[in-house]
C-alpha cells in the first residue's frame, strides 16, 4: 500500500456561469499538479459552474452544460491524477449539489451533498435534493471521504465517512466571509478531526459573487486538532499538500502557514474584492462615484482605486449653495492623494431649471425635504448620466447606518450599481478610514499613505442640504445609533432589551420605526459588500407592507 499521497489543492476563484472558463482553471491546475506528481486535484464545491448560483442551477440546460463540461474535462486530464471538482447533478427528476470524482477519461463517482443549509444567504433545501449518507471514494488504493461543506458542520456525515473506511477528511467548501467567521470554520473542522480521529483538509474558493466574497483561508488539520497548513485568505493559490501513513495511519506533512489579517484588514480587503470581481465579472473596467467631501465617499473612493487601480476612478464634485468651502477642498484633495481623476459639476442652473417647473404646482407651500432631496436627485441625474456616457459604473456610498433608517433619498444618492459600505456601519466606517490611511498591502492598487485626509474622518458629518445642516439633527449620536441598530438588526434583540441596556426608548422606538418605513429603499438599493450575518439583502428579508411594530 502507497504511504504518501500528495494532493493538489486549488484554491481558485471561479466565475458563475462560466463553464469553459471555469474549466480551463481547472485544467491549469491539473497541469500543475500533474507536474508535481499529485495523485489528485482538488477543487472546491460547485466550481465547474461557480457559486452561490441561487435559481439559475435550477434550469436544466444550466445543470447539463456543468455537467457536460466536467465530462469533458474528465476526458482531457485521463493521462494524469484524479480530479476532485464540484458541480450540479441532475437525476431522475432530482437536482444534487454534488462532487464528481473523475479518473482515467471518465466521472468514477459521484458525492451527494446531504446536509443543505437553509439560513443566511443560503436556500439550498428549495434548490437541491438531499443526497444519502454515503461511504468513502477511492483514489488508487487510498480511500477519500468528502463531507461537501454544510456536511462538515454536522457530525454525522464525518461520523458515517470514518466508520467506512475514510482514512482523511477533504472538505470541498462555497463558504463565504463574514466577520470572524474563520475561528468558527476553525473550530467546528476541529471538532470533526477530534470525532473521527482523522486528517481533515478544508478546501474553500476565493472571490466575489454579487454581495458575498468567498474568502479561502483553506487549512489542513492532523489528528488532534493541530494546524498542518494554512492557505492565504482572499488569495488564489495552488499548493501541494503531502499525507504520510504511519503506524497510527495518515497524517499531513506541515507546510507554510499563511498570517491570518485582523478584522479590519479582512473588511478592508472583502470590499476590494467585492467591487474588484464585480466590475470584472460583469465586464466593467472604471467607476465613478460623487465625491461629497464627506467621509463616506471618500472611504469609497479609497476602496475603489485599491479594487481598480485610481486611473479607472473618477470622482465627481457637484457643489450646491449649501457645499461648504471645506468639503469643496477635501473632496479635491481626497482625489488627488489617491491620483483618481476630479471632475467638478454644479448642481445650481439645473437645481433652479426644476425650482421653476415646479414653481407653479409648489405655490403656497413651506420649502422642505422635498427641495432637499430634488438637490441629491438631480446628482443621481448627472452622475448616471456621465455613467451612461462614458461605460462607468456608478458605486453608491451609504453606509449601514443611513441604509438601516432610510437616511439617503431613493433614486438620488442611493442610485447607483453597487455599493461596498452598504455592511459597514458609520462608527466602523471611521475607524476603516484610519486603518486604511495607517496601512498598505500589496493587493492594493492605490498609493500608500494617508490618502483620506484626517478633516474629513474628523469633522461632523452632514448632508450639506441645508444650512448648518448635520446628520445628528435628524438622527442620534452615531455610537448610539450604531449600538440600537446592532442589537435591532444584527442580534434581533427586543426594543425592551435594548432600553435595558441603557437607551431612551422614544429613541428606540423612533430608530425601529425607522428601519421598518426604509424597506422599501433597501428593496430598491443596489447590492453591497456581505460583512456580517445580518447584511440587507440575502441575510435578512423583510416584507415591505408591515404595520408589526414590536410592543414590548
Amino acid at each position: 500500500m502507497a504511504d504518501r499521497f500528495r494532493i493538489t489543492l486549488a484554491q481558485l476563484n471561479p466565475v458563475l456561469g462560466d463553464m469553459a472558463g471555469n474549466a480551463a482553471k481547472a485544467r491549469a491546475a491539473w497541469e500543475e499538479g500533474k507536474a508535481a506528481g499529485a495523485d489528485l486535484v482538488a477543487f472546491t464545491e460547485m466550481f465547474i459552474c461557480g457559486y452561490n448560483a441561487q435559481d439559475l442551477v435550477d434550469r436544466p440546460a444550466f445543470a447539463a452544460d456543468a455537467v457536460a463540461h466536467i465530462e469533458a474535462l474528465a476526458e482531457i486530464c485521463a493521462d494524469g491524477p484524479a480530479i476532485a471538482i464540484g458541480g450540479p447533478w441532475p437525476e431522475d427528476g432530482k437536482l444534487f449539489n454534488a462532487y464528481f470524482i473523475l479518473k482515467g477519461g471518465k466521472v468514477m463517482t459521484r458525492v451527494l451533498k446531504h446536509h443543505l443549509p437553509n439560513e443566511t444567504v443560503f436556500d439550498e433545501v428549495r434548490i437541491y435534493d438531499a443526497g444519502p449518507l454515503g461511504g468513502p471514494y477511492a483514489v488508487g488504493n487510498v480511500r477519500v471521504g468528502s463531507p461537501i461543506c454544510e456536511d462538515a458542520w454536522h457530525e454525522d456525515v464525518a461520523e458515517t465517512l470514518a466508520e467506512t473506511g475514510a482514512e482523511f477528511l477533504l472538505v470541498p467548501n462555497g463558504s463565504p466571509y463574514y466577520r470572524h467567521k474563520m475561528d468558527v470554520r476553525v473550530n467546528l473542522m476541529v471538532q470533526r478531526v477530534v470525532e473521527t480521529g482523522l486528517p481533515l483538509i478544508y478546501l474553500n474558493m476565493v472571490g466575489g459573487q454579487d454581495d458575498q466574497v468567498f474568502d479561502g483561508g483553506s487549512f489542513v488539520l492532523n489528528p488532534g486538532g493541530a494546524l498542518a497548513v494554512q492557505m492565504p485568505v482572499f488569495d488564489e493559490a495552488v499548493v501541494q499538500l503531502d499525507l504520510e501513513r504511519g503506524p497510527e495511519g495518515w497524517r499531513a506533512v506541515e507546510g507554510e502557514k499563511a498570517k491570518m489579517p485582523d478584522a479590519w484588514e479582512q473588511d478592508y480587503r472583502c470590499m476590494v474584492q467585492s467591487v474588484r470581481d464585480y466590475f470584472g465579472k460583469t465586464g466593467f473596467s472604471k467607476a465613478l462615484l460623487g465625491l461629497s467631501g464627506g467621509v463616506d465617499s471618500a472611504l469609497v473612493a479609497a476602496i475603489a482605486a485599491d479594487a481598480l487601480g485610481p486611473d479607472n476612478v473618477r470622482c465627481v464634485m457637484l457643489p450646491s449653495e449649501y457645499t461648504s468651502e471645506h468639503s469643496l477642498e477635501d473632496a479635491r484633495a481626497a482625489a488627488e492623494r489617491l491620483g483618481c481623476r476630479y471632475d467638478f459639476v454644479p448642481i445650481g442652473g439645473p437645481r433652479a431649471a426644476v425650482t421653476e417647473a415646479l414653481a407653479p404646482l409648489f405655490e403656497g407651500t413651506e420649502p422642505g425635504l422635498t427641495e432637499e432631496n430634488i438637490q441629491s436627485r438631480l446628482r443621481g441625474l448627472l452622475l448616471m448620466a456621465l455613467s451612461n456616457k462614458f461605460g462607468e459604473m456608478l458605486l453608491t456610498t451609504g453606509n449601514k447606518s443611513e441604509v438601516a433608517v432610510g437616511y439617503a433619498t431613493i433614486y438620488g444618492d442611493m442610485a447607483g450599481g453597487y455599493n461596498p459600505l452598504k455592511d459597514l456601519y458609520k462608527t466602523r466606517v471611521f475607524e476603516t478610514c484610519r486603518w486604511r490611511n495607517a496601512n498598505h498591502r500589496p493587493w492594493m492598487k492605490g498609493p500608500a499613505g494617508e490618502v483620506i485626509p484626517p478633516r474629513v474622518i474628523d469633522k461632523p458629518p452632514s448632508a450639506e442640504l441645508r444650512e448648518d445642516q448635520k446628520d445628528e439633527d435628524s438622527l442620534p449620536p452615531y455610537e448610539a445609533l450604531d449600538r440600537i441598530l446592532e442589537m435591532l438588526v444584527d442580534e434581533e434583540a427586543a426594543v425592551s432589551e435594548v432600553v435595558a441596556e441603557g437607551f431612551d426608548r422614544d429613541t428606540v422606538k423612533k430608530v425601529e420605526r425607522l428601519i421598518y418605513l426604509s424597506e422599501y429603499k433597501r428593496f430598491q438599493s443596489a447590492p453591497g459588500t456581505r460583512l456580517t450575518k445580518a447584511a440587507f439583502w440575502l441575510d435578512r428579508r423583510y416584507p415591505v407592507v408591515n404595520r408589526w411594530r414590536d410592543p414590548s
